[in-house]
């Protein structure tokens, strides 16, 4: 059961109605669960598969290899080491993001390109396992996604 807002006044002093504590009821709903799915897995993959070394492939190119995956339920990730292709530096991917895994040529297709991948908030090695970085990045992907009129 669904608990109602209550009533209360705006900054104008006018009261919020039901129509909009409910819309913007809605929109945090949807906004949650886009945040939850961004950080789950939507492609299938062996449980016991270790994705540590596999190929990232963007839309538009190679990216690096993966340095560190997580499973957790609603909070996992793929960190890649990009190489030579941004000197080295490292970037963190929601597992929403990955569209085919592919054990055989250990392969991992995510659904950015290279340039939305690396615009994103730098990676912070003390930070990636707080959920305050992780919004921060979910936000950014999300909207990446909204653009390109994918689903995020």
């Amino acid at each position: 059961m669904r608990k109602r807002a209550r009533l209360r006044p705006t900054r104008s002093g006018r009261r919020l109605g039901e129509p909009e504590l409910e819309a913007h009821s809605l929109e945090w709903e949807v906004w949650s669960l886009a945040t939850i799915e961004m950080w789950t897995f939507v492609v299938e993959a062996p449980l016991n598969l270790d994705l540590t070394g596999f190929k990232v492939e963007a839309k538009d190119g190679s990216i690096g290899k993966v340095d560190e995956a997580t499973k957790e339920a609603g909070g996992s990730f793929i960190v890649v080491d990009t190489g030579p292709w941004i000197f080295g530096k490292k970037v963190m991917l929601p597992a929403g993001l990955i569209r085919e895994i592919d054990p055989d040529t250990e392969s991992i297709f995510v659904d950015r390109t290279k340039d939305e991948i690396k615009n994103a908030p730098e990676f912070d090695e003390k930070r990636y396992r707080e959920q305050g970085y992780r919004d921060e990045l979910g936000e950014y992907y999300g909207r990446t996604g909204m653009r390109s009129g994918e689903r995020v």
